[in-house]
């Protein structure tokens, strides 16, 4: 990496942002690794979550709550303990039982599909969840937000008769395709499968694996896809998947969603549906995360953009400044905000002591798209002249109710 890359990496860290943007922090006494997000992150991580469940919501998906402990007994039927446990949390109850961390959803999501009978007409069944795991990551491994050993995971599940999985997989695809576009990231894909040299790294028949790959070949045939690259070896252990590798603003590439076909776990936790003919058949299971953890997610995009969101995606889309604080000015520069927060804009008034020129400055260290400041002028007027942040469009002066309906209307199309 050349020096100058450096310095612009050093300048776009996610972990100085985060400070300075005041979006996380870490705390000793909390412990290594377990961020905690303050009012301002949460609005980052869930805006980007209403964006990935409304297209879920779109295709059928039904939202799911499961608890962040389980018995070793869920893990070890699905096979997870024996590939996973020295990554585990592990929890012994004042009774003796053994309990661990959850470090993923699928086993506990199948819980809730074997709690009662399945008919074939039910199926697909489409579960989403947005929750937090927990892994015990080494001390020496873990950085800022983008590795953690907590993280918050988009996740989602699709139990379904096998001549549904190709257009399943499908319908997934078009919604990894449409988040990753409106980040203005481009995608590449691999095609992770099984490295048929270690077997026993992987769960289920070597024909399920047969026909798991089969079907997401069928898929690529069906999308159209012709270039790709291959990941031997790099399927989870249940199942071969497509990653979808996104190109940040510095060059870097980062796997990022990813969607799995998994024959293996329906097996090994024994669930079924009733086909038309009243035999009972296996469903398939797929795996999907968009964004994958939000945590890492959030590290890279705070990255490639500095810290410059978007109007939509921004915690603060706009900050109203005042010229000073005689009561005529001050009353229209509340009176502002609260126009502003009447049509969903996130708005935040500056009515300090400090100059106008620091309280600008302040809003353009916080990167806020938008700037107004209120003064005599804006008071005889009506009208605003907005600052704009140098990466999104300007908007020229116009009557202060236009203004807003213009950044609302930005927001609400997520440009």
């Amino acid at each position: 990496m050349q020096m100058s890359e450096e310095r612009k990496l050093s300048d776009s860290d996610h972990r100085r942002l985060g400070q300075e943007l005041d979006l996380f922090i870490f705390s000793d006494l909390v412990g290594s690794g377990l961020p905690l997000w303050t009012p301002r992150g949460t609005v980052l991580r869930q805006e980007l979550d209403d964006f990935v469940q409304e297209m879920r919501d779109e295709h059928g998906y039904l939202p799911v709550t499961i608890p962040h402990i389980t018995k070793k007994e869920l893990y070890q039927k699905s096979g997870h303990w024996t590939k996973f446990s020295d990554d585990l949390f592990h929890i012994k109850s004042r009774e003796g039982h053994e309990f661990a961390m959850k470090p993923m959803n699928c086993p506990h999501h199948a819980q809730i599909y074997a709690s009662r009978p399945r008919s074939y007409r039910e199926l697909p069944i489409r579960y989403r969840e947005t929750t937090t795991n927990y892994r015990d990551e080494q001390t020496g491994e873990l950085n800022g937000i983008l590795r953690t050993r907590s993280f918050t995971q988009d996740d989602a599940h699709v139990f379904c008769r096998e001549e549904q999985v190709v257009e399943e997989f499908l319908k997934i695809w078009t919604m990894v395709e449409k988040f990753y576009k409106t980040f203005e990231y481009s995608l590449k894909l691999r095609f992770s499968t099984r490295d048929e040299k270690t077997p026993e790294a992987y769960a289920g028949e070597p024909e399920q694996w047969d026909k798991a790959e089969t079907e997401l070949k069928e898929a690529l045939t069906r999308h159209g896809v012709t270039n790709l690259e291959e990941g031997v070896g790099d399927a989870a252990f249940y199942g071969p998947k497509l990653d979808f590798l996104a190109t940040d603003s510095l060059g870097r590439e980062w796997q990022v969603a990813t969607i799995q076909i998994d024959f293996a776990q329906p097996k090994g936790m024994e669930l079924a549906y009733t086909k038309d003919d009243g035999k009972s058949e296996r469903p398939v299971m797929i795996h999907h995360a968009i964004m994958g953890s939000i945590e890492r997610f959030l590290a890279v995009y705070i990255e490639h953009t500095s810290g410059k969101f978007p109007v939509w995606l921004a915690p603060e889309q706009v900050r109203v400044v005042t010229l000073n604080n005689e009561a005529p000015i001050l009353k229209l520069a509340k009176d502002v905000v609260k126009k502003a927060r009447d049509l969903g804009l996130r708005a935040e008034l500056d009515d300090s002591n400090e100059s106008v020129s620091k309280k600008i400055h302040d809003s353009e260290t916080m990167k806020i798209p938008y700037t107004l400041v209120i003064g005599e002028k804006e008071l005889k007027s009506g009208q605003v002249e907005p600052r704009s942040r140098t990466d999104i469009k300007k908007l020229p002066v116009t009557k202060i109710d236009d203004f807003l309906s213009q950044v609302a209307a930005q927001a609400a199309d997520r440009t």
